[in-house]
């Protein structure tokens, strides 16, 4: 039997595995979130080959080269296979290149070589990618961290030709016939140090009958032409009709050396594509199998393993590993090599909220790295990042970077210099950087003058005001825990602010002026204005930190659950305020259909677990559930909105376990409903955590009583410490709430007024 024949049958009998022969990855489906457009996304996705946080991942790509939506499910032509970075649609992609073959005759134009293809002839799982377009062409792709596998095989008695894109930007090309590669470099994204470059190397299997460069601003060909250096420049190869075409492609932003020192590290032994994928299945299982489900549907367990993969994959790796094995990088914000470990691709407006306190659960000497390479972004940048795409774009609102350290060192992940954290934010906090409105603080000296940022001076005012005063919470909880007074005292009082933009009359955050004037025509339900993507009913949760403050501001414990519960009942109407109409969170939220409540943008996606802290615990494991159940699935359609760089997925992940980090910067993790009836987190440690959830199904989604480690435990959340430390928790479920679990004031969730003598 023929290796191909071999293959297909392999790949059809996965597809036929039973429940009990699943491996985690098996239930993976990389197609969630991918039917995606400009005015309703379902997770603005495309459907990634890739290792866990690796450099580089690849990518079937639908779009026209630059646009953000590289692969929508709904298209019907495939144009390039490419090497991609990009962690959201919004932002587009950078350091990227692709191949595309075809037959018959050369077509380097992306409109003339655009291909078709179905769904039904296509694999998309995590470790590998194939597709047969409607010419008969099969590609196939595997992953390395820094590179790619990929194989493609033309129909018998036809001309085979394979075309080399350099994408949008200045791109340089050489042909090495002798040696069967294609080396050069990329530049092409926003926001790069003069001399960037992403270089690469990609080796082939068969020799080259004929060959030429080209360029895609007008697409003219140069034939036998072995070099090309310019605006778009790319290449082409001919090999004999019929070929079957391995390449091993590795890229590097050090240097060429470096990029041939990945290729030959990580596929240099892999002569078929099969060795390849089934390291990267290895890998991937291995790495989902950290937590394996029992019980639920087969459709819950796709949706978490499905969810899991895409919340691994974040943030990357920007580092590569010399000759002696040791990690260094190209700085993205200056441009100089420096040793150890560098991240990127991520927007920590989203992220700081799920996708790091994920991360600090299962992968904590990963995250004490990334602590690292904050700090050393603050020394080669001059600023914390805030939104990575490689270097700091300053994008959306906030300064979360001290989220990400103080949560850090809340887990006992000490890997960096306290003191230096808070030098960097004070810095950020008391500054306006060159770039976005993250880039240092909009409004910093309204704010330390006023307690609040005043509105229409500011945009997104009311907003910026409450993250403002959770990462001064950030700040000052790391200055506490490190006993660093001089910055405790600083922010200490500024972790309140959040009182000076609430109404008491309306009963909600609003924007006012300088003078201290309330906006004028408030409607709740109106977008934009003083707030980010969203309106006053989604931004007067904002409170992470002092939810017992908020309760306090509604009118006590009664108050704020009716609030709560009027999330859900109110109309799901939308003013567009300043937006001047629809966006697509506002069609999302409206399709959604759960009143105002608008899971597919993160400011309210902890809402659901706020219930724990008035002493209604049980609202939040029906809402918990009822959020997954209804928004989230693993289909092409799977998100209830952007997916944004991990964190909805995490969303998913963590409330899927039965528990949420409603405030990062503490220990702990709020208490929800899981979905499975056993849940194993095998830790870095070596040891695991057990979740016990007995009579567990879609109807009894309801606590009756917890114990841990077989002691009673009548708290709403769990401690970081009990979960890194293993054990067992143990949940009856039931059909009705237990309205006596959970109810005392002890019992409660982390809110910094409870513990905190304040200066009235």
């Amino acid at each position: 039997m023929k290796l191909k024949t071999i293959t297909l049958f392999l790949l059809s009998y996965s597809l036929r595995l039973t429940a009990a022969e699943k491996r985690p990855a098996d239930y993976v489906n990389t197609l969630q979130g991918t039917n995606s457009k400009h005015e309703l996304t379902r997770g603005n996705t495309y459907p990634t080959t890739a290792l866990p946080f690796g450099m580089h991942t690849w990518t079937p790509q639908t779009g026209k080269n630059g646009d953000g939506w590289k692969y929508q499910y709904f298209k019907k032509t495939l144009r390039g296979f490419q090497q991609a970075h990009q962690c959201s649609s919004w932002t587009n992609d950078y350091a990227v290149f692709s191949f595309f073959p075809t037959i018959d005759s050369l077509q380097v134009d992306e409109e003339k070589r655009a291909t078709g293809f179905s769904h039904e002839k296509e694999i998309a799982k995590p470790y590998y990618y194939q597709v047969k377009m409607d010419n008969h062409i099969q590609t196939e792709m595997a992953p390395t961290e820094r590179g790619a596998h990929l194989r493609f095989t033309f129909p018998k008695g036809h001309k085979a030709f394979l075309v080399l894109d350099g994408y949008t930007g200045y791109s340089l090309v050489k042909i090495l016939p002798k040696e069967r590669k294609i080396i050069g470099y990329v530049h092409n994204g926003r926001g790069f140090k003069e001399g960037f470059k992403s270089f690469f190397v990609a080796e082939f299997d068969q020799p080259f009958l004929d060959y030429g460069t080209w360029e895609n601003r007008e697409n003219t060909t140069d034939a036998r032409t072995l070099e090309a250096e310019g605006d778009g420049k790319g290449a082409y190869l001919v090999f004999k009709p019929g070929a079957t075409v391995q390449v091993k492609v590795a890229s590097s932003y050090i240097s060429q050396e470096q990029a041939e020192l990945n290729l030959d590290r990580e596929l240099g032994g892999d002569k078929k594509l099969e060795v390849t994928k089934n390291r990267a299945a290895t890998i991937w299982n291995k790495h989902l199998g950290r937590i394996k489900v029992e019980g639920g549907s087969e459709e819950d367990k796709a949706t978490f393993y499905s969810c899991f993969f895409r919340a691994s994959l974040f943030s990357r790796q920007y580092f590569e590993y010399d000759k002696d094995g040791k990690p260094y990088y190209c700085s993205p914000y200056d441009g100089k090599v420096y040793p150890g470990h560098m991240f990127t691709d991520t927007g920590f407006w989203d992220t700081f909220r799920a996708q790091f306190p994920l991360n600090a659960l299962l992968y904590p000497t990963m995250h004490g790295q990334y602590m690292q390479a904050l700090l050393a972004a603050y020394e080669q940048c001059g600023w914390l990042p805030s939104w990575s795409f490689p270097s700091e774009a300053g994008s959306m609102i906030g300064n979360h970077a001290i989220s990400l350290l103080a949560d850090a060192w809340a887990k006992g992940i000490h890997t960096f210099d306290p003191k230096k954290a808070l030098e960097a934010y004070l810095h950020e906090a008391t500054n306006k950087g060159p770039w976005g409105p993250a880039n240092g603080r909009d409004g910093w000296k309204e704010y330390y003058q006023l307690g609040y940022v005043p509105y229409p001076e500011v945009r997104e005012a009311t907003a910026k005001t409450l993250e403002y005063a959770y990462d001064d919470f950030c700040g000052y909880q790391l200055a506490k825990m490190t006993d660093q007074p001089f910055y405790t005292d600083i922010f200490k009082r500024q972790m309140f602010n959040y009182r000076n933009v609430y109404d008491s009359k309306t009963r909600f955050m609003r924007g006012r002026d300088k003078n201290g004037n309330w906006n004028s025509n408030f409607d709740p339900a109106e977008w934009g204005g003083p707030f980010t993507e969203g309106n006053a009913w989604h931004w007067v949760w904002s409170v992470f930190h002092d939810t017992k403050g908020l309760i306090k501001l509604l009118g006590g414990d009664a108050n704020f659950i009716a609030k709560l519960d009027s999330v859900f009942t109110e109309p799901n109407r939308v003013n567009v305020g300043t937006y001047g109409g629809l966006i697509h969170e506002m069609t999302e939220m409206v399709m959604a259909n759960m009143g105002q409540y608008a899971h597919g943008n993160q400011p309210i996606q902890h809402m659901v677990y706020l219930y724990n802290y008035a002493g209604q615990p049980w609202k939040s494991q029906y809402r918990a559930r009822e959020v997954m159940r209804k928004l989230y699935n693993s289909t092409e359609n799977g998100y209830p909105g952007d997916e944004d760089q991990g964190q909805t997925s995490s969303w998913y992940v963590l409330s899927a376990l039965g528990f949420y980090s409603v405030c990062p910067g503490t220990d702990q993790y709020v208490l929800g409903s899981p979905v499975f009836n056993k849940i194993t987190i095998s830790l870095e440690n070596g040891k695991e955590f057990i979740i016990q959830a007995d009579n567990n199904n879609t109807d009894n989604v309801y606590i009756q009583k917890v114990s841990l480690n077989g002691q009673p435990y009548s708290k709403n959340y769990i401690r970081y410490a009990d979960i890194s430390n293993g054990g067992i928790l143990s949940l009856e479920m039931g059909a009705d709430p237990n309205k006596e679990r959970g109810v005392k004031e002890e019992d409660r969730p982390f809110s910094v007024s409870s513990s905190f003598v304040e200066m009235e």
